[in-house]
């Protein structure tokens, strides 16, 4: 069965395409956009285009950043493979209704967070999100001559990837390095990072609620016995063994997660989303579930565990490719997907939780994040971590 695409996408797009479904999302909206900001907080992801147009480009910057994927002859290859890959990423596109919600998601998100902060962290506000795509708009080079243009009094870098990985988060903080490499470094603004946060309480109670929103929607008789299967981006195992540390921050938040069920259900972590034919993190989610079916498991619920909003992983992969397809090729009965966070009142807390800490803290950057990988070779990353602890201990 496919269960949240196409109603979350008309949800997040009924939200948030210029018109508020309620009187308050609409003044907490102008609340966080018409006034000059004290504290600008930049949410980085890598985006996913609005509509089929944007794919090539948004294919294009991806097979062309080597932070994110490494190819030979990459300038000549990457170019080649996203021209070859567009039509068959469009036409998932319009299977999911035309176009990424994620951009929706994130600007609700952030204005939800900053109603949220302007409460809890008066003495910062006013509080304004920005949103910074790493491959399609708003790119973060873009938003950033927006915050220079607001003159906020101090800029959060909020990474939305909760486990760090040198592909993600790095690659969008490079991204920045790169941006003030050739432009000026605006004054009189006092930079901090939000880095990780895969096992923040509030995040962890958010993902364990999505689970029980869906064990509950099984028959009692079967509810203990449902297989909660945690699936994320996967990687490749060069970078794993470089000491990328996302392998083992997904961990910490699946058992985290658990903890928070009391261990409820029998559970195992799938890696989702491999490109290439280069060995990556195993097992595959499809994989996986083709082997606990074959174990006699019937029953089952998919649950994103690196993903803050829905896009075309979780509306097309998760729940056309597996909750429906895979299932039924497989005689699963039933193949449930727990939702993204997405505008959860847990999230949200979550969300303006972290900043708010953060603000408060002395500590503008998380020496984990200065650290480069045992093996890294990458100059890029040796200079940007050297650049991000001068600007954040001015």
């Amino acid at each position: 069965m496919i269960l949240h695409s196409r109603k979350l996408y008309r949800y997040a797009t009924n939200l948030c395409s210029g018109y508020a479904t309620t009187a308050n999302f609409s003044s907490s909206a102008a609340h966080c956009t018409q006034q000059q900001p004290k504290t600008a907080i930049l949410m980085l992801n890598m985006g996913g285009p609005q509509h089929t147009d944007q794919v090539h480009d948004y294919l294009l910057r991806i097979m062309t950043d080597r932070d994110m994927i490494q190819l030979p002859m990459q300038s000549r290859l990457g170019p080649w493979i996203a021209q070859r890959r567009t039509p068959e990423v469009q036409k998932k596109y319009k299977e999911i209704g035309g176009g990424s919600p994620i951009l929706k998601w994130t600007k609700l998100q952030g204005q939800l967070m900053c109603e949220e902060l302007d409460k809890i962290s008066p003495e910062t506000a006013p509080h304004k999100h920005y949103v910074g795509f790493r491959y399609v708009t708003p790119l973060t080079e873009d938003t950033l001559v927006q915050i220079e243009n607001d003159k906020p009094e101090r800029v959060v870098l909020f990474s939305q990837y909760p486990q760090y990985s040198c592909a993600t988060s790095g690659s969008s903080f490079n991204s920045i390095f790169t941006h003030y490499r050739q432009n000026t470094l605006p004054d009189n603004i006092k930079w901090s990072i939000i880095d990780r946060w895969g096992t923040h309480p509030l995040l962890v109670k958010t993902f364990a609620q999505r689970i029980r929103e869906e064990l509950a929607k099984f028959v009692e008789t079967k509810r203990n016995d449902v297989v909660i299967l945690f699936t994320a981006h996967s990687l490749p195992l060069k970078a794993v063994n470089r000491g990328d540390p996302y392998p083992s921050e997904i961990g910490a938040t699946v058992h985290m997660v658990m903890q928070e069920l009391r261990q409820s259900n029998p559970y195992s972590l799938a890696w989702q989303s491999k490109v290439g034919p280069l060995p990556w993190l195993a097992p595959a989610t499809d994989d996986a579930i083709k082997g606990y079916v074959k174990q006699g498991r019937k029953n089952f619920i998919l649950v994103p565990i690196a993903f803050v909003n829905e896009h075309i992983e979780t509306l097309h992969e998760l729940d056309i490719e597996y909750c429906d397809e895979l299932a039924k090729e497989l005689g699963v009965e039933e193949m449930r997907r727990a939702a993204a966070p997405n505008d959860h009142p847990l999230f949200i807390n979550a969300l303006s939780s972290i900043v708010a800490e953060h603000l408060r803290a002395e500590q503008p950057v998380n020496p984990k994040f200065l650290m480069r990988c045992p093996m890294c070779v990458n100059s890029r990353c040796r200079d940007s971590k050297r650049w991000y602890q001068q600007i954040c201990s001015q």
